[in-house]
């Protein structure tokens, strides 16, 4: 009732574009924190279908021609409204949330509001492949497996794709992707650049993509002597193919380039506003895309610089898997961290297929948070402390199997520990 009977702010009108001001902040870029210097970069968020000023709620008019007048037309419209619900028995709470307002282009998250799905699959937007800021386009090196490759790939949105550290994009493949669909359906991939991009103009972004490379498997789209040479020189011509439409699509670019983008999206990965909290973060393969954007905000780049040191204060710990050492991503950055940070970067690796344990064990991530189990546990206990897990499935059952004893010996279950920290919103999860 005290929404719908005459409450005006209960209503508002969309216009035909809206501008949404995301600031650059030290820690968390466009969560709201007040930490950061930057100037905020406001962008622009795509007209509603057909332009037209839509009033959402129980009350759908328009406000006409002259502003005031639509107003007052729609606050009676409104009142008679509300009176048929209430002798109808509509709940007051109901009406409000109907009359609930989104903007298009953000999502508000724990009350700020970030980017959100400013270009959709049906209306992408066109960007550009622009050279590498520093690393190479193939990270990797070859291991003897068809899929070996990774790469490092860079877009030019033109400042018209702003994202904050731990979302993601969309691409879309020409195709015909496995259904046959021309173009292929959009993959989502974690962006690997900080917000303001690997050259820190806030109009670029940087995607880290495995070349997807199946051989006589369930699937093919390479019969026998059909598959040539990727761009990485890479060719199986004795054996029936499949090869990740979107992955070879995106590790097979030039500069130049066209690209479909769509999104931002994403919300759980985002990090924290506090400038002293810990965070531990375990990444296997590209997994890592989340973690470097994070390092760079922390570690590298301007917007997260205060004064000669660094805004964030606390300890960011990184756990790498990886079969390979030559399938090792960034570790050339990580370095430099450590060196730059001693008492605020730690990183430790798990190479499965070429290290092992003091018991023989194969070196998986958890068999490595395993040698810090103690000070790892303990630091989970600090409420200040944020877990941040992206890759394989496999790696939640790690922690369970990792945690699980230390937990006990606590006298706590380590699932419902978990389950504590996610309701808190520390226990960040993107697994797949």
């Amino acid at each position: 009732q005290a929404c719908l009977l005459g409450a005006l702010p209960c209503f508002v009108s969309f216009v035909p574009m809206i501008g949404v001001t995301v600031a650059s902040t030290a820690f968390g870029s466009g969560a709201g924190s007040t930490l950061g210097s930057n100037p905020p970069t406001t962008f622009v968020a795509p007209p509603p279908s057909g332009h037209a000023r839509l009033l959402r709620g129980a009350a759908g008019a328009e406000t006409g021609r002259s502003g005031m007048a639509g107003l007052a037309g729609t606050a009676a419209f409104a009142s008679l409204a509300g009176v048929a619900m209430v002798a109808a028995g509509r709940k007051s709470a109901t009406s409000c949330n109907a009359a609930a307002v989104k903007k298009k282009g953000v999502k508000v998250v724990h009350g700020k509001e970030i980017p959100w799905n400013l270009f959709s699959p049906k209306a992408p937007y066109q960007g550009k492949v622009i050279e590498n800021d520093f690393h190479p386009q193939t990270l990797t090196e070859p291991t003897g497996d068809a899929n070996w490759e990774t790469a490092h790939v860079t877009f030019d949105h033109g400042g018209k794709v702003p994202y904050i550290e731990g979302q993601s994009i969309g691409v879309i493949a020409p195709g015909p992707d496995k259904k046959g669909e021309q173009p292929a359906r959009i993959r989502l991939y974690s962006i690997a650049s900080s917000a303001v991009g690997d050259d820190q103009t806030s109009k670029t972004v940087s995607l880290c993509v495995k070349r997807v490379v199946e051989l006589d498997g369930k699937f093919s789209n390479r019969a026998k002597g059909e598959d040539k040479p990727d761009k990485a020189g890479t060719a199986f011509p004795d054996n029936e193919v499949y090869r990740g439409v979107c992955s070879n699509h995106i590790c097979d670019m030039s500069v130049g380039d066209d690209v479909l983008i769509t999104g931002p999206t994403g919300a759980e990965m985002l990090l924290p506003t506090d400038p002293e909290a810990n965070i531990i973060m375990l990444a296997t393969g590209t997994g890592i895309a989340p973690m470097r954007s994070y390092l760079r905000l922390l570690f590298h780049d301007k917007a997260g610089a205060d004064g000669d040191g660094r805004k964030f204060k606390g300890l960011a710990w990184l756990f790498m898997g990886v079969p390979y050492s030559k399938s090792l991503l960034y570790d050339d950055e990580h370095q430099t961290y450590k060196k730059e940070f001693p008492d605020q970067f730690r990183y430790d690796y798990a190479v499965s297929r070429e290290d092992k344990n003091a018991a023989g064990q194969k070196m998986y991530i958890q068999t490595k948070m395993a040698e810090y189990a103690e000070e790892l546990w303990e630091l989970m206990q600090d409420e200040k402390t944020h877990v941040y897990m992206c890759g394989l499935k496999g790696m939640e059952s790690g922690m369970a199997e990792c945690f699980g004893p230390i937990a006990e010996k606590n006298g706590i279950v380590w699932t419902e520990f978990a389950k504590a920290m996610k309701k808190a919103d520390r226990y960040h999860v993107e697994v797949y």
